[in-house]
C-alpha cells in the first residue's frame, strides 16, 4: 500500500507528483488526478471531501468515453485476473476483504456466471465497491445478491451506478491513504445497524424491519435510544406522553433557550434502516463528542426520538411531533388498529398515560426555542445521480391528495364499437398523462396517480367503473392550489367530453413548509465550511419539520441514499463517510449558533 499522504503535500506539488501521490486511488487512470490538479483551486483542496469532489468532477466532465474506459479498467469481481493474481495491490486488498479469494466452487461458477452475462449485456465488468458502506467489507452472499439484482438493469442506470460505485472505492480507499477514517460515521453506522435489530413479528422472521406505534419492537427501540443518550451524556433523558425519546443537554447556562432536533424512529413496513432515525442519531453523536470534552454551548441542545410519523399503525401521521406543537388529535385516542386495539389502550399497555390533559402539557413555548433543525437522508435520487452527499432542503413541499372514481358503461369489449364507447379506465388514464404533463411543467411540482382500480373488471369487458388517487405536490402552496385546480378542472373536461360522471373526494391537505432563510443560510455555511459545493433542493416527502414549522423557523439537511437513493425499501443505504459529514455539518452549525451568542 502507498504510504500516508496530506493535503498540505498535494498542494505543494506540481502534477506529476500530485498524480503519483494518488496513484491507485482510480484503477489504471492517473488522467483523473492530472484533471483535478489541472482544476485546483488556489492553495489547494481545501479538505479530503474538496478533494474527492474534484476528483469526482474530472470524471464528470471527461464524457462518456472516458468513463466507460474506467469502467472496463476495473477488473471482474474473481475474474481471471484474481486467479492470475495481477490485480492491483488495492484490488487484491478489496477482493480479499470480502472473502472473494475464498469462494466455494458453487460461489466461484456463479461469479464466473454473472460475470460473462454482465459483460454480455452491458459490454463493460460488473463495479461493485465491496468494501461496503462502512468500509469493512461485504460478505460473498452479499455481493452475490447485488450482482444478480443489478443483472436485470437498465443500460443506463449500470452505466452511472458502476460510476457511483468506482468514486465509493476511491473514497475508501482515500482515506486508507490519508489516514482518515469516519469515526463518528461509523458509531452513527452502528447504531443504526443495532436499532433495526428489532421488528414487529410477522416482519422479523423474515429478516425485514417494520416497526410500528408502540409495539414490543417499538418500545425496545426507546430502551435502546433512552440508554443511548444517557451514554453519550446528555444530562436529562424521558419518555414523554406519546412515547416521545428526549434528551437534553444543557447549555452553560441551564436556563438558556434551546436548539430543537430530532427525526422519528417507527417505520413503514419492510422499511429501511436510516430514515428518521439518521436524525436522531447524528444529533446524538454531536452530544457524545461534546460531552466527551466537557464543552457546554451558550445554548441547550433538545434532541427528540420522535416516536410515530409514518402513520402505520393508526391513521394519525405526525401524532408524535404534532403533540409538542398543540396539534394532536383527541379522537385519535379511540382510533383503533388492525387488531381492534384503542391507541389509549396501547398507550396504557406501553406505561403512556393515554390521557389527553398529559399530551397537551408536551406543547412546547416556542419562545424557549431557537429554531428546529432535522438531519435526512434524501428519500430520492437527486444528490447519488449528483454524487453529492449532502442537500439543503429549501422548502418541505405542500401536498393535496383526493380519491376519485369516474363512471361510465360497462359493456361488450367485441361489440361496442370506439365511437360509442363510455369507458372509464380511457377517461382516467387521459387524466393521468395530463398530470404527468402538468406537474412537468412546473419546476419541484410532482403529480402521481398510485392507485388505479377497475372494480369487477374483466378482459373482454369495457370498464364502466375506475377508482384512482391524485397526489399532487409543490413548494408552496399557491403552486400546490393551481397544480389541484388544473387536475381537477381537467378531469370534468374529459368526462364531459366523454359523456362520464365522477366523484373525487379530498383526503388531505398539508401545507408547504419553507426553510427559514437564516436557518437555511447555517446549513449551507456548514456544507461549505466541508469543502462541498451547496446544492439546494426541495422536499418531496413529508418531515416532522413540517409540523414544527408551525410553531418555530425550521431547516433540513439531506444526504444522499445509496442504490440510487432508494427509501421506505430493505435497500436504503448510507456510507459512514456520509454519515461522518452529516455528523461534522451538524457540528458546524453548533459553532455558527455558539459564535452568534457570543
Amino acid at each position: 500500500m502507498a504510504a500516508t499522504v496530506t493535503l498540505a503535500q498535494l498542494a505543494a506539488a506540481d502534477e506529476a507528483g500530485f498524480v503519483a501521490l494518488l496513484d491507485g486511488i482510480y484503477e489504471h487512470s492517473p488522467w483523473i488526478a492530472a484533471a483535478a490538479w489541472r482544476a485546483r483551486p488556489a492553495g489547494g483542496h481545501a479538505s479530503l471531501a474538496a478533494l474527492k469532489r474534484a476528483l469526482v468532477q474530472a470524471v464528470r466532465d471527461a464524457g462518456r468515453e472516458a468513463q466507460l474506459g474506467l469502467i472496463r479498467a476495473h477488473p471482474e469481481l474473481a475474474g481471471k485476473a484474481m486467479v492470475a493474481k495481477s490485480l492491483t495491490a488495492e484490488s487484491t486488498d478489496e477482493q480479499t476483504r470480502s472473502g472473494l479469494t475464498h469462494c466455494t466452487p458453487d460461489e466461484f461458477s456463479r461469479l464466473q456466471r454473472l460475470n460473462a452475462d454482465y459483460n454480455a449485456k452491458f459490454g463493460w465488468p460488473f463495479i461493485l465497491a465491496v468494501r461496503g458502506p462502512r468500509g469493512e467489507g461485504l460478505s460473498r452472499e452479499q455481493i452475490i445478491a447485488t450482482f444478480e439484482r443489478r443483472l436485470a438493469g437498465h443500460p443506463d442506470f449500470e452505466f452511472a451506478e458502476c460510476l457511483r460505485h468506482i468514486h465509493r472505492i476511491a473514497e475508501i480507499r482515500l482515506a486508507d491513504r490519508f489516514a482518515e477514517h469516519p469515526l463518528q460515521g461509523r458509531i452513527v453506522w452502528d447504531w443504526a445497524e443495532q436499532l433495526a435489530a428489532h421488528s414487529d413479528p410477522g416482519f422479523a422472521e423474515k429478516g425485514q424491519l417494520t416497526v410500528t406505534y408502540l409495539t414490543a419492537a417499538h418500545q425496545a427501540v426507546t430502551r435502546r435510544l433512552q440508554g443511548w443518550m444517557q451514554d453519550c451524556g446528555f444530562d436529562e433523558v424521558t419518555i414523554d406522553a406519546v412515547g416521545n425519546v428526549v434528551g437534553v443537554y444543557h447549555g452553560a447556562d441551564h436556563g438558556s433557550r434551546r436548539l430543537l432536533t430530532g427525526s422519528h424512529f417507527d417505520t413503514v413496513r419492510n422499511g429501511g434502516k436510516y430514515d428518521g432515525r439518521l436524525g436522531i442519531l447524528v444529533p446524538m453523536a454531536v452530544v457524545r463528542e461534546l460531552s466527551a470534552s466537557g464543552r457546554r454551548l451558550p445554548f441547550g441542545l433538545e434532541v427528540v426520538g420522535f416516536s410515530e410519523e409514518e402513520g402505520q399503525r393508526y391513521k394519525a401521521t405526525f401524532l408524535a411531533s404534532g403533540a409538542l406543537v398543540g396539534a394532536f388529535d383527541p379522537a385519535w385516542l379511540e382510533q383503533r388498529d388492525a387488531d381492534g386495539t384503542t391507541m389509549r389502550e396501547a398507550m396504557r399497555a406501553a406505561g403512556l398515560p393515554g390521557t389527553m390533559d398529559a399530551i397537551a402539557a408536551l406543547r412546547r413555548d416556542a419562545a424557549r426555542y431557537l429554531g428546529f433543525v432535522e438531519v435526512h437522508i434524501e428519500q430520492g435520487p437527486v444528490l447519488d445521480e449528483l454524487d453529492l452527499p449532502l442537500g439543503v432542503v429549501t422548502s418541505i413541499n405542500g401536498s393535496k391528495r383526493f380519491l376519485g372514481e369516474v363512471q361510465g358503461m360497462a359493456s361488450h369489449a367485441g361489440t361496442t364499437p370506439m365511437d360509442r364507447r363510455r369507458d372509464a379506465a380511457a377517461a382516467v388514464a387521459e387524466l393521468v398523462l395530463f398530470v404527468e404533463k402538468r406537474a412537468a411543467a412546473v419546476p419541484d411540482c410532482v403529480g402521481t396517480v398510485g392507485l388505479l382500480e377497475v372494480p369487477a373488471g374483466s378482459i373482454n369487458v369495457v370498464p364502466g367503473r375506475c377508482r384512482f388517487s391524485l397526489d399532487l405536490r409543490a413548494t408552496t402552496d399557491a403552486a400546490r392550489d393551481a397544480l389541484a385546480d388544473d387536475v381537477v378542472a381537467e378531469l370534468g373536461r374529459i368526462c364531459a367530453r366523454r359523456g362520464l360522471s365522477h366523484t373525487l373526494e379530498p383526503t388531505m391537505a398539508a401545507s408547504a413548509a419553507p426553510s427559514h432563510p437564516a436557518w437555511q443560510a447555517h446549513w449551507e455555511r456548514a456544507v461549505q465550511a466541508l469543502g462541498l459545493p451547496v446544492h439546494r433542493m426541495p422536499s418531496g416527502a413529508g418531515h416532522d419539520a413540517m409540523k414544527l414549522h408551525e410553531a418555530m423557523p425550521q431547516a433540513m439537511l439531506f444526504v444522499r441514499g445509496g442504490n440510487s437513493g432508494i427509501s421506505h425499501n430493505p435497500l436504503e443505504t448510507i456510507s459512514t463517510h456520509d454519515a461522518e459529514l452529516c455528523v461534522a455539518a451538524f457540528r458546524h452549525l453548533l459553532e455558527q449558533l455558539a459564535a452568534e451568542a457570543a
